[in-house]
């Protein structure tokens, strides 16, 4: 068992008492020898006394000191660490509808691929975190606002259309906007839940050209950091990608170098998918690290049932072995 640290450490004074126990029964055990000896000899005792138990008739003892030394542990409230799931945060999936995620490198195509993976990031997020939905092409929109309402997103993004052109700086200064508005909402005395903006993208930013314009994906990026959102980028598609657009056949490449800097700049992690099962594998770690922190949490309830397992296995040998409790 990995422990953390203890609660109430002064329980252990105790060890003390438990120190004083084993004391005590070693000068008894001592002391009974000693009187057994000055008034039989030894030649007498071995006939009218009983056979010996040897190292047995100490094994209540131990138990018992054994279970003294687990429950003073239990006492002193031990500590470790626990995935627990977060009971406040808020998520804004943020997910390009430009006309590129027609491509079908990723089967049956990269929009219908990235929306069940999106689904399924949404049903199973843990039920305390608001989760809210965005879709950017040309501009960006607000689908659904930071919700528990895991059916209201899943719906929205079963109805993601396409749409020409990808302002990714649009999409991440819309989620910033909508978690800013949500927080203003629910703070409270603890202050705004954690939030993260989940990005998921396949092109590079076309409106405008310059990704470090004022509302270029750059830009976007480092106000993300200045608001304690960090984003979660990631590149989905391959460098086969390819679209019809006015009968003519396009390469839509995926940009995996500037949505690893828009990760960089807002402080989070980039992520790469060229398929539809890597981008639900990187929803489901993305889910995992969202939806669940580490704390140190109450570890005592082992000790306390292994300590009494243990003191009552100590009574039954001592019922057993000297008809009497230790």
């Amino acid at each position: 068992m990995s422990l953390t640290g203890f609660t109430a450490p002064w329980w252990f004074l105790l060890l003390i008492a438990v120190a004083g126990v084993v004391v005590a029964y070693v000068l008894v055990q001592r002391s009974r020898r000693r009187r057994v000896l000055r008034f039989a000899n030894l030649e007498l005792l071995d006939r009218v006394a009983p056979r010996a138990q040897g190292w047995i008739r100490h094994v209540p003892a131990v138990l018992l000191v054994l279970s003294m030394l687990v429950l003073t542990v239990a006492l002193a409230g031990p500590t470790a660490q626990q995935r627990v799931p977060r009971n406040r945060a808020t998520v804004m999936l943020v997910i390009d509808v430009s006309l590129s995620m027609k491509a079908t490198d990723v089967a049956p195509s990269r929009l219908k691929a990235a929306q069940d993976a999106a689904k399924q990031f949404a049903q199973n997020m843990t039920p305390g975190i608001n989760l809210g939905l965005i879709s950017f092409a040309g501009t960006a929109t607000v689908l659904v606002n930071p919700t528990t309402d895991r059916a209201g997103v899943s719906t929205a993004i079963d109805n993601l259309k396409l749409s020409e052109s990808t302002a990714t700086g649009e999409g991440i200064y819309a989620a910033i906007q909508s978690i800013q508005n949500f927080s203003a909402v629910v703070g409270g005395a603890e202050g705004p839940p954690p939030a993260r903006i989940v990005l998921m993208s396949d092109g590079k930013q076309t409106v405008p050209q310059d990704l470090s314009a004022p509302r270029g994906a750059y830009t976007a990026a480092q106000s993300a950091k200045q608001s304690k959102m960090p984003i979660s980028s990631i590149s989905f598609g391959t460098e086969e990608g390819s679209v019809d657009i006015e009968g003519k056949r396009e390469p839509v490449k995926v940009d995996d170098a500037s949505l690893r800097e828009i990760a960089h700049l807002s402080g989070g992690e980039f992520y790469k998918a060229a398929s539809a099962d890597q981008l639900k594998r990187v929803y489901a770690d993305l889910g995992e690290q969202i939806g669940y922190e580490t704390k140190d949490a109450d570890a005592s309830k082992p000790w306390l049932v292994a300590g009494t397992l243990i003191l009552m296995i100590g009574a039954g040998t001592a019922l057993l072995f000297g008809q009497r409790l230790p």
